[in-house]
């Protein structure tokens, strides 16, 4: 087996197998092009049956030095899922990345936008463009249900299940769940849907995706990342934001308001709650809150106040 091949292979298991997206097999496949590359430089010959531990562990030395821990750590996490496969479908016997150490890395968070931020961003849109009222339904969509952006470009007419307020979603590894819509963004999409998707020539094989570019096709993911960036411009956010930045506060926001943690990981789709307790960025004044108001030392505490403020005879 030499390398292109084993890549192809992987790929293929990685589509049929796991049910992993395109996009998720891309970033894969570059990761491990990068070890290719690695040998391919070096004029190293070993092919991924043969390749030993001491040689990869090179590779990730002359790594560090070009990337941070963080892409460091997601390329050993790839090259250990290859390795590993390797060894599933009996081309090996070994996993030579098992000693090999992922760098150290906290856990990032997003910026969160308040319900404000999200306002105003939403409020920066311009109406009089035939594209505002889709990119308002968008905006709204995207924080009223927490969806990925690929979700979003994804999300069909035949998806839309309003009279029940809900909306079936279709996640990573095209698994399906169905998340709640409130009424705003339901508002916003059926007018939409009403007043400008209706007038649109779509396109052949686009009939049945709900959010359409000018020319009647899906949009990309790469058109929602410009819309959102040209909004935080023009209001002068000065946060780095993405379509992300709106699940997360969607995740957040509902924590805050009392949401429990099972329920939002069901709605984001997440399959370990540990995950989902990563989104979880609350502030440090909103949890002494919680403290003060649901601890049964400090209410015990407050009516011992309120008995020393009334007095006793």
């Amino acid at each position: 087996m030499n390398w292109k091949q084993g890549l192809q292979d992987y790929q293929h298991y990685m589509k049929i197998e796991r049910g992993l997206s395109d996009n998720s097999i891309f970033a894969y496949t570059q990761d491990l092009q990068k070890l290719v590359d690695y040998l391919n430089q070096y004029e190293i010959r070993y092919s991924p049956v043969e390749i030993g531990q001491e040689t990869i562990q090179q590779f990730i030395y002359e790594l560090a030095k070009i990337i941070n821990p963080r892409s460091q750590a997601r390329i050993i996490s790839g090259l250990k899922g290859f390795f590993t496969y390797l060894i599933f479908e009996d081309y090996r016997t070994d996993n030579p990345m098992d000693l090999i150490e992922s760098p150290k890395i906290g856990r990032k968070l997003p910026d969160t936008l308040s319900s404000t931020e999200i306002d105003q961003l939403i409020g920066n849109i311009d109406l009089g463009k035939s594209e505002g009222e889709r990119n308002r339904a968008m905006l709204e969509t995207l924080y009223g249900c927490g969806l990925r952006v690929s979700e979003l470009i994804n999300l069909k007419l035949s998806d839309l299940y309003f009279e029940e307020d809900f909306i079936k979603v279709t996640g990573k590894g095209e698994k399906q769940r169905f998340v709640p819509i409130g009424q705003v963004a339901k508002k916003y999409v059926n007018l939409y849907r009403n007043e400008v998707r209706n007038h649109l020539k779509i396109q052949n094989g686009h009939e049945d995706y709900l959010f359409l570019n000018r020319r009647g096709k899906q949009l990309t993911r790469a058109m929602i990342f410009t819309i959102i960036k040209r909004l935080a411009e023009k209001m002068g956010l000065q946060k780095n934001i993405s379509p992300h930045t709106f699940r997360h506060s969607f995740a957040t926001h509902l924590l805050e308001g009392g949401a429990d943690l099972r329920a939002i990981q069901q709605m984001l789709g997440h399959e370990s709650i540990t995950t989902t307790e990563v989104y979880m960025h609350v502030n440090r004044k909103h949890l002494h809150e919680v403290l003060l108001g649901h601890h049964p030392r400090n209410k015990v505490m407050d009516e011992t106040s309120q008995t020393q403020v009334g007095g006793e005879s």
